[in-house]
């Protein structure tokens, strides 16, 4: 899952929004902290009302990865992803079908998800550029086992630029990616790439809604006043 799929269900709940969205957060602005478990879920007794609220948000994100990444329709559909990207000429080593199919069916399924409820994401960035980034950092680095000095300033350059809302244009999509490619150090996708990712989009609009069972992923959609 990417940061609205993980967070759309938690608008009303702010530190807990925010625990939804640190570890991917880290996986940006400072790779090596880690969220682990057995760090976090003690701090879920926690006397500080917002750091509980916090650690639960953390550990939602990681159950959700969890059943996320192991379920039949997750492995269905990033294969059929990735079907889209091997259709691309002239790819060296460095370009892993899998990978691509696996990342950018979770940027498609943010995509989705703003398409269906587009009030959700002015409310998300609304609701994390109310909170105090300096205060997310401390907690973090209360319950993580290596301490960061750059989760602040990230989480400030993520409410500022709002680059979730780039997945709704292709061209902007793929500069998205590319970006995320880079920081992986795998090979970026060439310009002409972009009716590669409208195939790949095609896939999510017919299957998009497997990848979120309600038996794992409990949504009301009456939280939204446009829906679908």
């Amino acid at each position: 899952m990417n940061y609205l799929a993980h967070g759309i269900r938690y608008l009303d709940n702010p530190w807990f929004l925010a625990g939804t969205a640190t570890p991917d957060w880290l996986s940006v602005a400072d790779r090596k902290v880690r969220m682990r478990e057995r760090l976090v879920r003690p701090h879920l007794d926690s006397d500080d009302e917002q750091l509980q609220a916090y650690a639960a948000g953390v550990l939602q994100h990681l159950h959700d990865d969890q059943w996320f990444h192991e379920s039949v329709a997750f492995y269905e559909i990033t294969s059929e992803v990735a079907e889209c990207f091997r259709k691309l000429p002239d790819q060296d080593d460095g370009f892993l079908p899998g990978s691509l199919g696996h990342i950018t069916t979770e940027l498609l399924l943010d995509r989705m998800l703003m398409e269906q409820f587009p009030e959700a994401i002015d409310r998300y960035y609304q609701v994390i550029s109310g909170l105090p980034a300096s205060e997310v950092q401390k907690y973090t680095n209360i319950m993580a086992a290596k301490q960061t000095d750059q989760l602040a300033k990230f989480i400030n350059i993520f409410s500022e630029i709002q680059f979730l809302r780039d997945y709704l244009d292709s061209r902007q999509l793929l500069r998205r990616l590319n970006q995320v490619l880079r920081r992986v150090k795998l090979q970026p996708l060439p310009d002409g790439a972009e009716n590669t990712l409208h195939s790949a989009w095609e896939i999510i609009v017919q299957r998009g809604w497997d990848l979120l069972p309600p038996e794992k992923y409990p949504f009301d959609e009456k939280l939204f006043h446009n829906t679908h």
